[in-house]
């Protein structure tokens, strides 16, 4: 077994990675304490370069109350600073006007994913003040998705103490995602399943079905997904239909008949057919094996972004950015 694979420490394997990185790390967010916590803990923990967005003076303020050196962060006001944006804003997006594309890239969300568009940054970290959607519809206007595919996702990295982390997808965004989507959700987790976990990615479908035990249009759909998949990314051991022991577990694998399966019995990746069964099951393992829950952590742009639940704590700000920077 890959020793990147046995580390027990899943975040301190992805801190040693990113130290390696300098990252450069933009928080829209800049007028939360929260954020000035988590940028001085990444400055020092990975030596990341923190950028923030917000009023100076208000930054400046705050950093001084909690004590933190304002030296350590360069400090940007999206306000006055559009210019600098209009026009690569406009060269995907040539209808809209210069002022209403000046107004758009003013806006926090909008100017952080402008500075990654331009390569000002490695790493775009939000949520905390807005919804997801809001970080999501701001990186599709200024980012774009990766090449290929068609729709944003998620996944989970799931830590146990006694078993080698496992990615689940997509716990987060699609509700239902159609054939072609949950092929694009495959392949964008196991891709970055590479990068982070350092072994090939053994990609599963997840279904009630393995291989036609039951039928129906949900079992059709995984069909025709793991399909699709084949087609977009032949160097992805990508299998399924699988139901979850299937999948994980050998002997059983090899009861239903999946021996030649490159995936059943060893998958690493764990791809739902849709948000519910994604949901639950994340929170089942978490719950009920006690396992560490990192993410969601958004896939499928054209340049990393992080997201963040609005109840997000200092620690789980710096989690997210360090495992997203592992994907760097």
């Amino acid at each position: 077994m890959d020793k990147h694979v046995e580390i027990a420490d899943f975040i301190q394997h992805c801190t040693e990675k990113a130290q390696t990185t300098s990252a450069r790390i933009i928080f829209p967010e800049g007028s939360d304490t929260r954020t000035l916590h988590a940028a001085q803990q990444l400055t020092e923990e990975v030596g990341a370069a923190v950028t923030l967005l917000g009023d100076i003076s208000e930054i400046s303020q705050l950093a001084e109350q909690t004590d933190l050196n304002v030296d350590n962060f360069n400090i940007v006001s999206p306000k006055g600073n559009g210019n600098r944006y209009v026009g690569l804003y406009r060269e995907n997006r040539p209808r809209t006007k210069p002022a209403v594309a000046m107004r758009i890239v003013e806006k926090p969300l909008y100017c952080g994913a402008m500075m990654l568009k331009a390569g000002e940054a490695d790493l775009v970290v939000a949520g905390i003040n807005h919804a997801t959607r809001r970080v999501i519809e701001a990186a599709r206007a200024c980012i774009g998705l990766a090449k290929n595919v068609s729709v944003p996702s998620s996944f989970f990295v799931m830590s146990f103490t006694d078993r080698p982390p496992l990615i689940f997808a997509d716990c987060a965004v699609n509700v239902d995602p159609t054939a072609s989507e949950l092929a694009d959700i495959a392949i964008s987790a196991g891709t970055n399943a590479e990068r982070m976990l350092g072994v090939p990615a053994k990609v599963a479908l997840l279904s009630f079905s393995t291989r036609g035990s039951a039928g129906g249009a949900r079992v059709a759909k995984v069909k025709q997904a793991v399909e699709i998949a084949h087609e977009r990314a032949p160097n992805l051991l990508i299998d399924g239909e699988l139901q979850v022991d299937s999948a994980l577990v050998p002997e059983i694998a090899d009861q239903k008949g999946e021996a030649s399966s490159p995936v059943a019995g060893e998958a690493n990746v764990l791809v739902f057919p849709d948000l519910d069964s994604a949901n639950i099951g994340y929170k089942l393992v978490k719950h009920l094996a006690k396992a560490q829950a990192f993410g969601p952590i958004l896939q499928g742009f054209a340049l990393p972004v992080a997201d963040l639940s609005r109840g997000a704590s200092v620690d789980e700000i710096v989690t997210t950015s360090i495992i997203s920077l592992a994907l760097t």
